[in-house]
């Protein structure tokens, strides 16, 4: 404690005079300050090491935010300005973002229904929204199609079809029916779309009628911010999985598209909507409080 008073007063009083006031020696002082620097820098330098893995085990997917909460769960507690500052001296940045085209063509004579969710991204309990939307994906063979179910509850990736073609069998409905294999329906469910063929149709209507307990919306016209926690997946996928890799074929995209929804983003990615936690926290946490309650 004394050293540390010493060493913490350096820019106020004389070392000389400090050491002699409290009686220690000057040599004594700075042999503790010397180990004291190298017993940091060690520290850092394992906190940069645990840093590292953790970019390169989330494939360069991870900024300072979902770092400082990936540390945290380790029990490496720091700010996010401290790791910013490690992955800046480590040359670590996150993948950034491109824009991309949206798919859907909304140019038909189908069923068009108000906004109903009406941007409302934040729900208390599952199956009460879901979203869903389309983008494709290029490969060296052309181009894949990936459609998606995701509740905005937890922001599970529930349901997904990754086809060839744009047909409503190929991909609003094969994603809606592993949607509800995977969650359970509940009365008053809210299913939000953009205003594409695909969820228009006949077909998928009929579909979604049968439930009576579902209530249709589609994003208004032209209006990407309708559907934003949809589109915002599809941004973190093209930006984390797709972009910056080199073309690889139909097969092998399909292996990666599995891996990243299945392995990475349902399982182990933190979500900024979770307050940085997995899906899997985030369930555990809801579950430890109903039994507090």
């Amino acid at each position: 404690m004394i050293y540390a008073f010493i060493r913490n007063n350096e820019k106020i009083f004389p070392i000389e005079k400090m050491c002699k006031v409290l009686q220690v020696g000057q040599r004594s002082y700075y042999q503790w300050k010397s180990r004291s620097v190298s017993d940091r820098k060690q520290r850092v330098e394992l906190v940069k090491e645990k840093i590292t893995s953790i970019y390169f085990n989330s494939k360069q997917r991870y900024g300072s935010p979902r770092m400082t909460a990936e540390l945290a769960s380790l029990g490496n507690k720091l700010s996010r300005i401290t790791v910013a500052k490690y992955m800046n001296q480590l040359g670590l940045r996150s993948k950034l973002s491109k824009r991309f085209k949206v798919t859907t063509n909304s140019k038909h004579k189908y069923l068009i229904v108000p906004n109903v969710l009406n941007r409302e991204f934040s729900v208390t309990e599952p199956s009460k929204a879901w979203v869903s939307d389309i983008t494709y994906i290029r490969v060296k063979e052309g181009f894949l199609y990936l459609t998606t179910v995701l509740d905005l509850y937890d922001r599970k990736i529930i349901g997904w079809s990754l086809s060839n073609g744009m047909s409503v069998e190929e991909t609003s409905l094969a994603a809606w029916r592993m949607a509800i294999k995977n969650r359970s329906i509940e009365k008053g469910l809210v299913f939000h779309s953009d205003r594409g063929i695909q969820y228009a149709s006949k077909k998928f209507t009929n579909v979604i009628d049968s439930y009576k307990m579902i209530t249709r919306s589609m994003s208004r016209k032209g209006n990407c911010w309708d559907n934003a926690v949809a589109e915002s997946f599809f941004k973190t996928l093209k930006t984390e999985q797709i972009y910056g890799n080199k073309l690889i074929s139909k097969e092998q995209m399909e292996l990666d598209i599995f891996e990243f929804i299945e392995i990475w983003y349902n399982r182990k990615r933190r979500h900024s909507a979770l307050d940085y936690k997995t899906i899997e926290e985030f369930w555990k946490q809801k579950n430890n409080f109903k039994n507090v309650a």
